[in-house]
């Protein structure tokens, strides 16, 4: 049996190939055969190039019916798709062609001229365009092929995909995703969560990350259903599209902005029957609100790049608002302490996974992977939890300084680097404070310098410097320029001290 998970996926799609799979903002449909079609195009393309199964396809592109049709595409013909954030510069796009090494390197057409550089620079053979209304290089080549193509077969093992995700050593590591487990998390999700007939899901998130693209469209393409497939998350548009939806995935952040507007409420929901949210904590407070304004109790799941999903909050059921819900079938999950000691319910320790969906490992990075699994094979998730005597996992950190901002994952010590190499900085430290909106906003406080350098140095240019560098969400948005940083009796600099100390005042 083929176990490639486009043949999975393919196997749902629905006996009229002129249903519709994707709806978009213009009125135009695209339907599950021309899906089909269209992916058997790009994959005879990618073969036609001469790359082999287990080559990587990496792609930079905005979210378009093309960009999900390149990404099947790719595991059709048995590639490794590697999905980048549009919003990654030269300095980061330079590691990771360069680490991953792909066979193909799908741009943006603004960004020619730098990805072309970077392909010379790292070795990637082709390099082809897909612009952000779904034309270009890409496209117009593939028209070419033949629509027919036969599904490679994979292994549950083999290789599906990389995404990188940042370490707090500065280095970003690729977490391999098998077909296995992205096949595992999407069987799982779609029986736990109740797809049915005729649902309909608004998908207002981006596909670069597992939430947008593994998560919300391997759920809807298993079910056969349709999506409202739209660029970005727009409150005013969402209020239009709910009506005509059943299902709706989104951040903290799109909750938040949908209580903001008044006019909001149970008439504008009263044909969906599931809200998720996930990527990033849900307050407490935005739980109850939306509950009271439309009658409807969000589900809040836990997941990571290294897994996908791992906790669900029940479908039927209480969903409890602080909490993540119960390990999903198929995945263990256990609160530990030191030496990987299990801990009693309600006692705080490390979270550790382990399942069908946890990741393979770490690209080109074999002792990592050793460090972040256990002896028995459980993954060391980096987060810290408790387990109530209910069995409800609740979140109450992570042991990584990592930051989430508007869902999207910020690893300090690659900022810290670009500030602490500034003219006049002493050194630097970059945490996540209070936000209403992103749930958490990076921010960095600085030391100066004692010189010129150091006494010119202004919140403004520090943020100008850093916003040359690296993808926008990354950007402080708050810089505290300080004398010294808190540290403790080792010399450790005291982030909880900094963040108690700035959240007062973000």
């Amino acid at each position: 049996m083929n176990q490639n998970l486009y043949s999975l996926l393919a196997a749902h799609f629905p006996k009229d190939s002129a249903a519709p799979c994707m709806i978009l903002p213009d009125g135009r449909v695209w339907t599950y055969g021309d899906v089909e079609r269209a992916s058997g195009r790009v994959a005879n393309l990618i073969a036609a190039l001469g790359l082999k199964p287990g080559d990587r396809v990496a792609a930079q592109v905005e979210k378009t019916p093309e960009a999900l049709v390149l990404y099947l595409a790719a595991i059709r013909a048995g590639m490794v798709f590697l999905p980048l954030n549009p919003a990654y510069q030269r300095h980061e796009l330079e590691y990771f062609l360069g680490d991953a090494k792909p066979g193909l390197f799908v741009c943006r057409p603004q960004a020619r001229t730098l990805a072309a550089e970077l392909a010379a620079r790292t070795g990637v053979p082709h390099v082809l365009e897909l612009d952000d209304d779904g034309r270009g290089s890409l496209i117009e080549a593939a028209a070419a092929h033949a629509d027919a193509f036969a599904t490679v077969a994979r292994g549950s093992a083999d290789l599906a995909a990389i995404l990188y995700t940042s370490g707090t050593t500065g280095r970003s590591k690729g977490a391999m995703l098998s077909h296995g487990n992205l096949a595992h998390n999407a069987r799982t999700l779609h029986a736990y969560w109740h797809f049915q007939p005729g649902d309909v899901l608004l998908h207002m998130l981006p596909t670069f990350h597992v939430h947008g693209l593994f998560v919300a469209c391997h759920t809807t393409l298993l079910n056969g259903s349709a999506m409202f497939f739209e660029p970005r998350f727009d409150a005013a548009r969402a209020m239009r599209l709910l009506p005509e939806a059943t299902v709706f995935m989104g951040v903290p952040t799109y909750y938040v902005r949908l209580l903001l507007d008044p006019a909001f409420g149970r008439e504008t929901c009263r044909n969906i029957r599931l809200f998720v949210s996930g990527s990033a904590p849900l307050l407490k407070e935005t739980f109850d609100a939306f509950k009271a304004r439309t009658g409807h109790t969000i589900l809040e799941r836990y997941g990571m790049t290294e897994g996908g999903m791992f906790t669900s909050n029940p479908y039927e059921g209480e969903r409890r608002g602080g909490t993540v819900g119960f390990p999903l079938p198929g995945t263990e999950l256990r609160i530990v302490g030191a030496g990987d000691t299990a801990l009693k319910a309600g006692s705080i320790g490390s979270i550790q996974v382990r399942g069908d969906n946890v990741f393979l490992g770490y690209w080109g990075m074999p002792e990592k992977t050793r460090e972040e699994f256990t002896a028995d094979g459980f993954f060391k998730t980096g987060d810290m939890g408790r387990q109530d005597a209910d069995g409800y996992v609740v979140i109450s950190g992570r042991s990584k300084d990592l930051v989430i901002t508007g869902g999207l994952n910020v690893y300090p010590k690659e900022i810290e680097e670009l500030i602490d190499a500034m003219p006049g900085v002493a050194e630097s430290a970059v945490i996540g404070l209070p936000h209403p909106d992103f749930g958490e906003a990076v921010s960095a406080v600085v030391v100066r310098q004692n010189n010129a350098a150091g006494a010119a140095l202004t919140e403004a240019s520090i943020i100008a410097a850093v916003k040359g560098e690296l993808a926008n969400f990354k950007v402080p948005k708050w810089v505290y320029l300080v004398d010294q940083l808190p540290r403790n009796a080792m010399g450790k600099v005291q982030k909880n001290v900094l963040r108690e100390q700035y959240s007062r005042r973000s």
